[in-house]
């Protein structure tokens, strides 16, 4: 063997400046600080409550969302996701998120007609958030859909 195949096959120098090399290791590209909210007083909180779970959102007062949580999100499973306990979990979960904004003050809609309407609205006040009013506005049909044809007996 020549001395340029025991360099090439040595183990123990480095490569040469233009080979590659097998394992090339990437390096984690570092995450960029999370961006300052504008801190905000007032804004808005939607909570639909159905008969099988509790969604609540934070917003500011133009509609943009500022963070949302669930039943599901925080751990809860089948029949006590809609349960007024997991709704004042949901609350806080969600407040937690959105601690940073500053929000003191809020407009209140509530959608739906499960057990978490008042939970969540009990877990409101614990948070230190003051309602300013609360709204329903749950779809009513006005007249609905057409009822089926009479059964023939």
């Amino acid at each position: 063997m020549s001395e340029k195949d025991k360099a090439k096959t040595s183990s123990t120098e480095p490569a040469p400046e233009g080979a590659k090399a097998d394992k090339t290791v990437k390096a984690k590209a570092k995450r960029a600080p999370k961006k300052a909210r504008a801190q905000m007083a007032q804004g808005r909180i939607y909570i639909q409550a159905t008969y099988n779970n509790t969604i609540v959102t934070f917003a500011d007062l133009n509609g943009n969302v500022l963070g949302w949580s669930s039943a599901g999100v925080v751990g809860f499973r089948g029949p006590k996701k809609a349960t007024p306990y997991a709704a004042s979990v949901i609350v806080r979960d969600v407040a937690e998120k959105v601690k940073d904004v500053g929000m003191k003050e809020a407009f209140v809609y509530i959608a739906g007609p499960g057990q978490g309407r008042e939970g969540a609205l009990r877990a409101l006040n614990a948070n230190g958030i003051t309602v300013l009013s609360i709204k329903d506005v749950t779809p009513v049909p006005h007249n609905g859909c057409r009822p089926s044809r009479p059964r023939r007996m």
